[in-house]
């Protein structure tokens, strides 16, 4: 399927990703996080390790075909 650049990607429609497994960036465990397709293609916000509860600074991006790439670090940076 090709994705034509005039036809809007609704973020809100069902078939953007809404869950991604990151890395903590202080105690390396690995977290599966919920994703919010309908805050928008860019998002930037904190969220808490489930492990360790250290606050991460989580940047997602999402993609014309809804897949999500996501990145955590820690808040400081």
């Amino acid at each position: 399927m090709e994705y034509d650049s005039e036809e809007e990607f609704d973020l809100g429609d069902g078939t953007a990703e809404t869950e991604a497994c990151v890395r903590c960036p202080y105690c390396g465990e690995s977290v599966e996080i919920a994703l919010d397709p309908g805050s928008g293609e860019q998002q930037e916000y904190v969220e808490d390790c489930e492990v360790c509860c250290q606050p991460w600074r989580v940047s997602l991006c999402y993609d014309a075909e809804g897949r999500a790439e996501v990145s955590v670090s820690i808040l400081d940076e």
